[in-house]
């Protein structure tokens, strides 16, 4: 690898050739995964906490997330552009391990801001303390994916980033049940009197103990002697047109949110139905037009690098502008599945589900996301190819029965979620054909979460319910498969090409919203129920489309700059 574990510290190289992975330094590594799953998934106990608590809509209830996820985008940007400027890359002269503490202490700052604002009894102030959070995170994230993929052999970085997705998706999982139990007592499902009851004292206890959480995990960090700096010496020319296509792009954007901004103040119950049907139509135009933007920008950008690639930096490299775009619609199609499956679950023809009855739905889809991981996580460990096969198939299942079981003891019902595990099947088949690599795991993963998608569009009832929620499995992979290929190749450029990814998370922001929004748009112009929900899952369909076509197209990409990326992983073994 180019970067080393410290000044003149090398990495070291086995006799076979691989470079050995560093499980000490990996295992301390993988807590601030947690981290980033557990306060995510716990959003979602807030928003419905913020929306009965402060009189909101569901849009103005999702800002919470819409904050939360434009800080990792205003991070990562913040973050170059002061490398751009001051011509140094900030996380390579700080090194990986002192990154993440300082992202870690930043995000104990946004909990006292948490504190603060709940304390104000503000919504206004919520939001920034969640914006505060993610920004830390944004650091954390920037320097924790290349760092995890440097602490070994290049061919097993993709399992190593997926162990920690592991653990991220297991605090994903048990995050909101945490959270629910430490404001509500219990894991039960929320009901409306329940949250108008809470006491926000609650709420500043719960953050004060995040906030010790995070400074105790930046002290554990700081202080382990297992956990090298990762500081890069290599410099990193300036990429001036690329942070000026940024910026630009970033005006725009608060170009097309404004309006929108502007729109959460109107209180809908003022309104009549076409005055309500005039201003989701609105609201859908200005989001329609902000995904526009990020789309067209980084195309363009492509185009002008291609053309010429002085001042784009990382940018000039094709994998990593199509790499951007695809954590973009990656990130967007992950949360955006989930966030309306409630909404279709409550319709007669996907059966008629209270909200207090779909939460184990969404637990099994935040856990199809860890089934995944945990099992794209083997090739982290040195162990027999035999061993590795037989792991394939029993981790999945075993990782299957640890899900029911945290649903059962939450005590729902999992009696219509067991054969679910015959999609579990589906995806064990798809780990044998991918063979752990990047390219071709990106390609087959998306065409299976496009026909599931496509599965649940034109049927109802449980198929379509375990078909939606498959969506899951096999997002599971993506993250990783997608982060390897895009800075593959990208040598002193790593850390840039990181930044850039990271900002793109944003899609987590916009395409949600914006499906929710077109739902609305397509039931106004229906008298069938449910049917602008059930439609609006076009959207997902549309994402791993184009992750599909990203999985087809990297690897030529690759190919043409000498380096083929499955092939090195093969060499492996699998």
């Amino acid at each position: 690898m180019a970067t080393s574990m410290g000044p003149g510290k090398p990495v070291a190289v086995s006799s076979s050739g691989h470079v050995p992975t560093n499980y000490g330094a990996l295992s301390t590594l993988v807590i601030v995964f947690f981290f980033w799953g557990f306060i995510a998934a716990g959003n979602s106990v807030f928003i419905p906490f913020c929306k009965h608590y402060f009189n909101l809509d569901q849009f103005q209830s999702q800002l919470v997330d819409f904050a939360f996820y434009t800080a990792y985008y205003v991070g990562a940007l913040a973050l170059f552009a002061y490398g751009a400027f001051g011509g140094k890359d900030l996380v390579a002269k700080w090194g990986y391990k002192r990154s993440i503490v300082y992202g870690l202490l930043f995000s104990a700052l946004g909990a006292i801001a948490m504190i603060i604002a709940v304390n104000a009894n503000t919504f206004a102030g919520m939001l920034f303390g969640f914006f505060i959070v993610a920004l830390g995170f944004s650091l954390q994230q920037t320097a924790a994916q290349p760092f995890a993929i440097s602490l070994g052999d290049p061919s097993t970085g993709m399992g190593r980033v997926n162990l920690g997705g592991g653990v991220n998706s297991f605090g994903t999982m048990i995050g909101p049940m945490v959270v629910a139990f430490a404001l509500f007592g219990t894991t039960a499902a929320l009901s409306d009197e329940k949250i108008q009851s809470l006491k926000l004292s609650k709420v500043i206890f719960l953050y004060a103990g995040v906030g010790i959480l995070f400074i105790a995990a930046a002290a554990m960090f700081y202080f382990s002697k297992k956990v090298p700096s990762g500081i890069s010496t290599e410099k990193t020319e300036k990429a001036n047109k690329a942070l000026y296509s940024l910026l630009i792009m970033t005006g725009l954007l608060i170009v097309m949110f404004v309006p929108v901004f502007n729109s959460y103040k109107i209180d809908p119950a003022t309104l009549s139905d076409p005055e309500k049907h005039s201003l989701e139509t609105y609201r859908m135009k200005w989001l329609l037009g902000a995904l526009a933007i990020v789309v067209l920008g980084l195309i363009i950008s492509n185009m002008s690098a291609r053309k010429n690639p002085d001042g784009w930096g990382a940018m000039k490299y094709p994998q990593l502008v199509l790499g951007m775009l695809g954590i973009f619609v990656y990130v967007g199609v992950e949360v955006t599945i989930v966030s309306n499956l409630s909404e279709l679950l409550k319709q007669h023809d996907f059966g008629a589900y209270q909200s207090s009855q779909a939460a184990p739905f969404i637990s099994m889809y935040w856990g199809s996301l860890m089934i995944g991981r945990w099992t794209g996580a083997i090739t982290v460990f040195d162990l027999k190819s035999s061993t590795k096969q037989i792991l394939l198939f029993v981790v999945p299942l075993v990782a299957f029965g640890v899900v029911i079981g945290v649903i059962a003891l939450s005590q729902y019902d999992v009696k219509p979620l067991l054969y679910y595990v015959l999609c579990v099947l589906v995806q064990i088949i798809a780990f044998y054909i991918s063979k752990n690599k990047p390219a071709r795991t990106l390609l087959i993963f998306s065409i299976l979460g496009l026909l599931a998608m496509l599965m649940g569009l034109f049927n109802t009832g449980t198929v379509a319910i375990y078909s939606f929620l498959s969506g899951g499995l096999f997002c599971s992979i993506m993250w990783p498969a997608i982060f390897n290929l895009s800075i593959a190749g990208l040598g002193k450029y790593a850390t840039q090409g990181s930044a850039f990814l990271i900002m793109m998370i944003l899609g987590g922001g916009i395409i949600p919203p914006l499906q929710g929004k077109i739902a609305d748009y397509l039931q106004s112009k229906s008298d069938m129920a449910g049917y602008g929900i059930h439609q609006s899952y076009w959207v997902p369909v549309l994402c791993f489309a184009y992750l599909a076509f990203l999985g087809f197209a990297v690897k030529g990409i690759l190919k043409k700059q000498g380096i083929d990326y499955d092939a090195e992983v093969s060499a492996e073994g699998h």
